[in-house]
């Protein structure tokens, strides 16, 4: 389809350009002064086609040099050809690559060279058809003014060095699949972050400096002007977007510092939740409500983080209060159940044993202090031993008849057989 469009535009395009037939050839001073290298353009078009028509003039004989509009038949006959080889040739080139040269990479094992010739395949057919074309087409431009020649090579040779751009565009993929394969071999999702960063801003370098090469050396257009207006009118932009910038730079601080990583619960700005997506000017953080927060990049790098995700246990400070009128061999009970309930328990690490003691006098309550670590850091099992370890302390204290107390302020009755009020006097002699 393609090549049927490209030889149907080409067909198209010889009637407007064409020269008419009576019109006398321009005098060459009435020429305009050719661009630098026009000269030696136009001379090797002319002894190229001097040498063509000749070899062209013995095969055809008269025939071939009835005219058509204006021009020789030989010279559509030779672009048909041209045309027609060109898109042979960048076939073949195109199956080679893709082909057999990939197979015979493939038995190498350096990932490398697969990519490189499976890359290679459409932007080398790219590059043929259009040296292919712009020689095909010679015999015809030969008899246009110099300034079309020019413009028309000009234009075969952009496209040329756009099917190079486009190889090399590719071949970056190569150096992605590198870094993805170093960023592999760590457990933070950061450095896949990075490599996405770096495979997008490798691209874009690689699109702009290519662009520019095309337009300024190829096409002789007026880049370093627009780049002197693009810079007075980025540095407007700068001030105007101070935020979005800070935002930029502080994604790539997240990135260095590595504070936390996706899938890792956080806490930060008094946002708590999971970390969804680190982007370039804000990361997205899943609340435990189920809400989605966006911060941006700039806050988070100046905040302060706090990484529950990579908490290495839950630690667990509990205080059990008891009654005051408790006896003390009873208090020393307790202590003695609760230690006895934790010790060994599910989740602890033999580094940090449990620690339970009798701390403090409350104004209404004796306070036991419980202090455990629950390993590893998974909220869900740390609460079933939670309640597993709480229904223990319940039956133990039951057992033993021992009472939790509870901010309450208690009545001493005189008939109360479990308190009973005893009254003493002291006589004074």
């Amino acid at each position: 389809m393609f090549a049927k469009l490209i030889v149907l535009l080409t067909f198209c395009a010889l009637p407007l350009l064409a020269a008419p037939e009576a019109a006398p050839e321009p005098e060459p001073a009435a020429k305009t002064a050719p661009v630098v290298g026009s000269m030696e353009l136009e001379a090797a078009a002319r002894q190229a086609s001097g040498t063509l028509e000749k070899a062209v003039e013995r095969l055809t004989g008269k025939w071939g040099q009835a005219t058509f509009m204006s021009l020789e038949l030989w010279r559509y006959l030779t672009l048909l050809v041209g045309i027609l080889l060109t898109l042979v040739v960048a076939r073949l080139v195109k199956y080679f690559l893709e082909k057999y040269a990939s197979r015979m990479a493939a038995k190498t094992s350096w990932k490398a060279d697969d990519m490189m010739f499976e890359a290679a395949g459409r932007p080398a057919s790219l590059f043929v058809s259009a040296v292919g074309f712009w020689i095909a087409l010679l015999p015809i431009s030969v008899k246009f003014p110099i300034e079309i020649q020019e413009a028309a090579a000009r234009c075969f040779m952009a496209v040329a060095a756009g099917a190079v751009l486009w190889y090399i565009y590719l071949v970056a993929e190569v150096i992605d699949h590198y870094l993805r394969k170093l960023a592999s071999r760590t457990d933070n999702d950061l450095d896949d972050t990075f490599v996405d960063i770096m495979r997008k801003t490798l691209r874009l370098f690689i699109v702009a400096v290519g662009v520019m090469f095309i337009g300024q050396t190829i096409l002789n257009l007026k880049i370093t002007g627009l780049l002197a207006s693009a810079g007075i009118a980025g540095l407007a932009i700068a001030f105007a977007a101070q935020d979005t910038i800070a935002n930029f730079f502080g994604s790539f601080m997240v990135l260095l510092d590595r504070p936390f990583k996706v899938g890792e619960r956080v806490q930060i700005e008094g946002a708590d939740g999971v970390i969804e997506e680190i982007g370039f000017r804000s990361t997205r953080i899943r609340t435990l409500d189920g809400h989605l927060v966006s911060l941006p990049n700039k806050m988070v790098a100046d905040g302060k983080v706090v990484n529950v995700g990579r908490r290495p246990h839950i630690k667990r400070v509990s205080n059990i209060t008891i009654t005051y009128d408790t006896p003390v061999d009873k208090v020393e009970k307790a202590v003695q159940i609760i230690r006895d309930i934790l010790e060994n328990h599910r989740g602890m690490d033999p580094e940090l044993p449990p620690r339970v003691y009798f701390s403090e006098f409350n104004d209404w309550s004796l306070n036991l202090i419980m202090i455990a670590w629950y390993h590893p850091a998974n909220y869900w099992e740390y609460l079933e031993w939670c309640q597993e370890t709480n229904l223990r302390i319940m039956r133990g204290f039951e057992a033993e008849g021992i009472e939790f107390a509870f901010p309450t302020s208690t009545t001493y009755l005189a008939h109360d057989s479990n308190r009973p009020l005893t009254i003493t006097t002291h006589t004074t002699v």
